[in-house]
Order: C-alpha cells, then structure tokens, then sequence
C-alpha cells in the first residue's frame, strides 16, 4: 500500500538513506530539511534520482525549530497528497566537546533540534493523522540513551534521552487513536554518515582547552578511535534504512515499540529491553494496559 511519509533531517545520512529506500518501495516521501536552497547538492540528486527512477521523492524545507516552518510544511503536503500517512522523526543534531564547554545556549539549542522540534511537528501533523485511524510514528533515536556512554558527547546523549522519553509517552497517548510508535535505535555508526563530521564544538574554547590540553588531554581521539574499533568493518548504516523501509511494510498492529540497529553491540538492546518490560508491567498494575497497543 503505498502511504504518504515525511522524513525529518533528510538532506543526509540515515535521513537521506531512508527517503530513498522508502521511494524506492513505492510510497510518497516528502525528504524535509532545515533550508533546501543551503543543500543545493541533496536536492538536486534527489530530484534526480526522482527523474532517473520515476519515485514520488520531494525535497521540501521543514525547519524543526521554527513553529511557522512545521506548520507550512505540513499544510503543503496535505494540500499535495491530502493526507499523512507516517511520520519519521529523525532530525537531530550532534555536540563533541566538554560538557562544562558547551554554554547553556548551546545545549538548549541541540535539546531544541532534538527534542523540542519533534513536538513542533507533531503539534502540526498530529491533527491530520489521528482522523486516519491508522497512522504510524517512528523515532529515530540513538543507543546512547541506555548503553555505554563515552566522554564529551553529554549535551548530544542528554538531548537524545529526552527525545525517547517523550516517545515512549507518545506511544501511549496515541495508541487509541490508532498511530502506531516505534523507536529505531541505531548504534554510533563513526562510517557513512554525517553526526560526527557536522558535530557542534563547545563555544567556550577557553574552558575546553583545559581538557584537551590539560588532564584529559588525548581521551577525545581515544574515544573516537574506541567507538570505531568496536564497529565491524561491513557495518552499513543503510541497515537503517532499510529497518525502517520493513517497519512501514507491517501489518498495523504488528510493529514493535523499539528495534536496535547496533553492529557494535555496545549494551543498549539489553537495558531497554529491562526499561521496556518494567514500563508494561506499570502500564498493567494501573489499568491502562490497553495503552501498549495500538488500536487496530
């Protein structure tokens, strides 16, 4: 069946891997970005590659951190399509440095990417799915939230918990309505795709000197080249992709709340998996057991 979709961060890595895949299986994908005319390079392989293959792939601007930008994005593809099928939350952005470097303003602009743009498209695509009856919701976020937790990547991590936090409440709220929720947990995939090269560095370099020059001198490259040994060399973050590609193909009703995508394996499938069963247990001792699954 094919289904109308918006992708989130679209103009690279998992974003642009998904938006391709899903067009490719026959669905309309609208590919957002912060400022189409900035990404003049993803647009134009899109709209080729669109050309090329005869997909319904449509590039379209989408700031998550503007209120107007969400909600012009989201009456275009009604005006368009005249529905929204999936929504595909992926937009993110990430911060590599010392925590105590990063001013206060820097971390609430990465909570403001992460966590609080996600609510400001769902306040605009919210009241044209929950009508459908049967929608779907994934969530792209990171196995950083609950597994191991290397240095200097604090603000990222923390924005990232608050983004699962809110959908796992999501995933509640919107079960009776018959939007479906899963969060796709990917693992620090170092090759193909864009987090750490585009990463934020921490705007007080003051303060930050006094780790990479001082105490902590050399635990960043030591991170990084940790985090990339511990990837086997054929990870491929288009398994992503092709992850979320399967999810929209279910059948409604059948899809799971979480699924990791982790070549490196570094813990977080277990302690989710613990997380999620204490949160069904509470959902059950309280009567709202209903919650955790989607009306059908």
């Amino acid at each position: 069946m094919q289904k109308t979709i918006l992708i989130t961060g679209a103009s690279c890595g998992f974003g642009a891997m998904t938006a391709r895949a899903l067009a490719r299986s026959g669905h309309t994908v609208y590919a957002s970005m912060r400022d189409p005319s900035a990404r003049g390079a993803a647009v134009a392989e899109m709209e080729k590659l669109a050309r090329d293959e005869d997909l319904a792939l449509i590039p379209i601007a989408l700031d998550v951190t503007s209120d107007s930008s969400a909600e012009a994005a989201i009456e275009r593809i009604i005006g368009e399509a005249g529905r929204l099928d999936v929504l595909v939350h992926n937009a993110g952005h990430m911060g590599f440095g010392p925590a105590e470097a990063f001013t206060p303003e820097q971390l609430a602009q990465l909570y403001d990417v992460n966590v609080v743009g996600t609510q400001r498209v769902n306040r605009a695509a919210l009241p044209h799915m929950r009508p459908l009856g049967r929608a779907q919701m994934i969530w792209v976020g990171s196995s950083s939230t609950r597994g191991g937790t290397p240095p200097f990547l604090a603000p990222y991590f923390a924005a990232k918990a608050g983004m699962d936090a809110l959908a796992q409440s999501y995933a509640l709220e919107l079960a009776r309505f018959g939007i479906e929720t899963t969060i796709v947990v990917p693992g620090a995939f170092t090759k193909g795709t864009e987090h750490f090269t585009h990463a934020a560095a921490p705007a007080d370099g003051e303060r930050a000197a006094l780790y990479w020059s001082g105490t902590y001198a050399g635990v960043d490259q030591q991170a990084l080249k940790g985090l990339a040994s511990l990837e086997p060399v054929d990870a491929d973050p288009e398994t992503v992709a092709r992850a979320i590609v399967d999810l929209v193909a279910m059948p409604h009703g059948s899809r799971p709340l979480r699924i990791h995508i982790d070549p490196s394996d570094d813990g977080a499938a277990i302690v989710n998996g613990v997380a999620d069963r204490v949160r069904a247990q509470l959902m059950e001792r309280i009567g709202l057991a209903d919650l955790l699954h989607v009306k059908i």
